[in-house]
């Protein structure tokens, strides 16, 4: 199967230059994608571009704005777009080698797999690519892509290159806006200890393979239940289980799956019982 290429230009390391193209390394998400349908025709609904003063409008007619106050945009057409060239719209050059361990995990965004553009790139891109591989560090860049200048962390990957769009420091909020409201208290160091042997028994390597998306196989068998004709039924909602008891909780946790910690529901029983024995007496007596 032939990859169409997501960006086309070249890879510089300092003099060192070859022809490159950038893949995507993902898949779009999921295999059911669902349509707009007026359910009195059974037709699929068309988004028609209109505009509010003439009506429908053809898209080829149509150009980008930029709205600099409400209602007024500065019009741009896409060969004006196109005339803001900087380098790195062609040229992925190498700025700076980091550790990995340097790029905070909340700044990676999307995978793309970099490859030589043809065969007369493959011995450059050999050389580059083994020389980041030696240094064992991350190598950054920028590029173009879609309107947008992004950084670029480049690692070899088997034959290839592994290459990270990083978002910028202004993408990123800081965790002290969300976190500050945490309580400062220490936990029970005995809770821990428990939580942590749970943690033990949980422990495993990471396969992704395992992973399957239940909801999305849910879909797909409601989808041909219907498709068969079968009713479909509502799902019943899962009982609340607000725990009370912690330590009980990771006690239970702790002696299996199958275990079941004492929720409200489970407190309120046994005091039930008592006050029911207690007035039983009182009546006997």
């Amino acid at each position: 199967m032939a990859y169409r290429p997501t960006w086309q230009g070249h890879l510089r390391l300092s003099l060192v230059t070859c022809p490159v193209a950038l893949y995507t390394a993902t898949n779009s998400g999921g295999d059911v994608h669902f349509n707009l349908i007026n359910p009195d025709t059974n037709n699929r609904i068309k988004m028609v571009t209109t505009d509010p003063d003439t009506g429908p409008i053809e898209r080829s007619k149509l150009v980008k704005g930029y709205e600099v106050s409400k209602g007024e945009y500065i019009l741009m057409t896409d060969e004006e777009i196109k005339s803001v060239k900087l380098e790195s719209t062609k040229t992925i050059d190498i700025e700076r080698f980091v550790p990995a361990e340097d790029i905070d995990r909340i700044y990676w965004d999307n995978p793309y797999y970099l490859a030589p553009d043809g065969k007369l790139a493959q011995e450059a891109f050999a050389v580059i690519r083994a020389s980041m591989e030696r240094s064992g560090q991350i190598a950054l860049g920028r590029v173009v892509m879609s309107t947008r200048e992004r950084l670029l962390a480049l690692e070899p990957r088997g034959k290839g290159i592994l290459a990270y769009t990083l978002r910028s420091d202004a993408e990123v909020r800081k965790e002290s806006e969300i976190f500050d409201a945490i309580s400062d208290k220490d936990p029970d160091p005995q809770m821990i200890a428990i939580a942590q042997k749970i943690i033990e028994q949980q422990e495993g390597p990471f396969d992704p393979s395992q992973f399957v998306d239940r909801y999305e196989e849910a879909l797909k068998a409601l989808i041909a239940a219907k498709q068969k004709g079968h009713k479909v039924t509502k799902v019943e909602e899962p009982e609340d289980t607000n725990v009370v008891d912690l330590m009980a909780a990771l006690r239970a946790s702790l002696g299996g799956k199958d275990a079941k910690a004492p929720t409200k529901a489970a407190a309120k029983k046994p005091a039930a019982k008592a006050k029911a024995a207690a007035t039983k007496t009182r009546k006997a007596s």
